[in-house]
């Protein structure tokens, strides 16, 4: 299905009945995924909840835009999403870029949401994460998608599993290339990664008091654990799980846990102690 917003196409699925009393779930997508990425995780995700899945821009079937842009863009395109459903409260599941995203929706508009789960973010785009996203730009400027795939795919994986699961890697990669070759794609990344240099709500967590459920990976080298535990230490009403050997892309390298954590803390319906 398609909205628009900003005079720009936005897709997004939808698996549920919105007019149901079930909780509704919105994933928000890493920074190279789209709504087909969560294909395997549909049937677990909208039998119990409404299951939202939606393509910010420069992302799968949404709009590509010809400018550069902040994440706010992505923020308001969600809000926008959310009013053109009539959706008043959700639970928010961000990985990665979708975990900034998320972390900003909640310092802007806390009271759309009712629980939300951060896997694998940041509280602020550090030098070091910055300086890793401009190398995955200066490469895709050569069009060279071997290349490309070889700065930015190994180190989304533990070296674990990147080994044992060479062939399902391979195949994956055979795939990848013709997508990392191409122009358009590879100019819409370096827009999204752009975007993500300015990332930083470190001093606005204090004031959120949202339910979150912060998901860290013990070999993610990109978000490495460090920057979760300071999302817990920042967002007073969160809890934080760490996944052992386990890589940035948690949830492909556990698809079982990162499914099990999510559900089991979104659909909780557990009282406080007081």
């Amino acid at each position: 299905m398609i909205f628009n917003y900003l005079n720009q196409k936005v897709y997004y699925e939808i698996d549920g009945d919105l007019q149901s009393n079930r909780k509704v779930i919105v994933i928000i997508n890493g920074i190279m995924m789209n709504v087909r990425s969560w294909d395997s995780f549909k049937e677990a995700f909208s039998k119990e909840n409404v299951l939202i899945r939606f393509d910010m821009f420069d992302q799968g079937l949404s709009s590509k835009l010809n400018e550069n842009y902040r994440q706010e863009i992505q923020v308001d395109l969600l809000k926008n999403l959310l009013v053109h459903l009539n959706i008043d409260q959700v639970n928010l599941v961000g990985i990665s870029y979708g975990a900034s995203i998320a972390l900003q929706f909640s310092v802007k508009y806390p009271d759309l949401i009712e629980k939300m789960v951060i896997a694998n973010g940041v509280a602020k785009t550090s030098d070091w994460l910055k300086d890793i996203g401009h190398g995955w730009n200066k490469v895709g400027k050569t069009r060279d998608g071997e290349m490309y795939y070889h700065i930015t795919i190994p180190y989304i994986y533990s070296p674990e599993f990147y080994q044992k699961n060479i062939k399902w890697m391979n195949n994956r990669k055979k795939i990848l290339l013709n997508i990392f070759s191409n122009s358009e794609f590879l100019d819409a990344m370096e827009r999204l990664v752009i975007s993500a240099d300015t990332h930083d709500v470190l001093h606005e967590l204090e004031s959120v008091q949202t339910e979150t459920l912060i998901i860290s990976s013990e070999e993610d080298y990109l978000t490495p654990v460090f920057e979760q535990k300071i999302l817990n230490e920042k967002l007073s009403n969160s809890h934080l799980v760490i996944i052992p050997n386990c890589g940035h892309a948690s949830m492909y390298e556990k698809p079982e846990l990162f499914t099990s954590l999510s559900l089991g803390f979104i659909n909780s319906e557990q009282e406080k102690v007081i």
